[in-house]
């Protein structure tokens, strides 16, 4: 696929925005085919960690992407001593991304988990800051939140009641009777498993984005299958790979 390509690029910006979370802005073209909901892949230098890490996309401006990410291990730990001026080797764009003409004009509600919150930016930037975001944090060291309040109507839940409502996403829906047309959702699979569910009570349609480890990022190795009801061309089973079919999926299609 042409717009998957490796590329050295510029660290405009980062900056530490929470407890283990850091914030890059990074100059490159692949900003001008990327959409909300999709991701790059991001070499660490350290080539004892050779595989690209997954990170979904944040933001986009004219000039490039912005990705915000938790240090979860070598490579993620090393993009954050990185610098503005400093080199950064992506591949991208990859995965398909959220269907924003499903949720125009509709009443949209956007979940997000955790790293699961950064993707909701872009797509209430898409949605034209029409869409309800209810974004769950753990405490109260919350991130994105300015950007999301300036970009749609924004609802907090945390795990332990230290901001908005105590709980989780679907805590908060439920008592600020938030109602939706469509559902937008990114998270840990716990999480997305109790949307599919509520997604289905309500009869309302779901889509999914499915946070895996990956490998290859292009659809070659099979590292990051998930269950679906349909048969796969691919592997001739009932799989799909998050990183080329995903990572977002109508949740209905997906056996989680």
């Amino acid at each position: 696929m042409e717009q998957k390509k490796k590329q050295v690029a510029i660290v405009r910006s980062q900056e530490k925005i929470a407890e283990g979370i850091f914030d890059m802005w990074i100059q490159t073209d692949l900003a001008k085919t990327a959409h909300a909901g999709q991701f790059i892949g991001v070499y660490p230098k350290d080539k004892s960690t050779l595989l690209p890490r997954p990170i979904s996309i944040c933001q986009v401006d004219e000039e490039g992407l912005r990705i915000v990410y938790r240090i979860a291990g070598k490579g993620t730990a090393e993009f954050s001593t990185y610098q503005k001026g400093d080199t950064i080797t992506i591949l991208g764009v990859l995965g398909n991304g959220f269907p924003v003409e499903q949720g125009t004009g509709k009443k949209a509600v956007l979940l997000g988990g955790g790293i699961g919150i950064p993707p909701m930016l872009q797509l209430a930037k898409a949605l034209g800051g029409q869409a309800t975001v209810v974004a769950g944090y753990r405490n109260q060291d919350l991130f994105l939140e300015k950007d999301l309040k300036e970009n749609s109507t924004l609802v907090i839940a945390t795990e332990d009641g230290s901001v908005g409502t105590k709980g989780n996403v679907l805590t908060a829906m439920k008592e600020q009777n938030i109602d939706a047309d469509v559902i937008f959702a990114c998270g840990p699979m716990p999480m997305l498993k109790a949307i599919k569910t509520y997604a289905e009570e309500k009869n309302i349609p779901a889509y999914v984005s499915l946070e895996e480890r990956m490998a290859c990022g292009v659809g070659a190795c099979l590292g990051c299958v998930c269950k679906t009801k349909e048969v796969d061309h691919h592997s001739h089973v009932n799989n799909a790979r998050i990183c080329t079919d995903g990572p977002v999926f109508l949740a209905s299609d997906l056996d989680l």
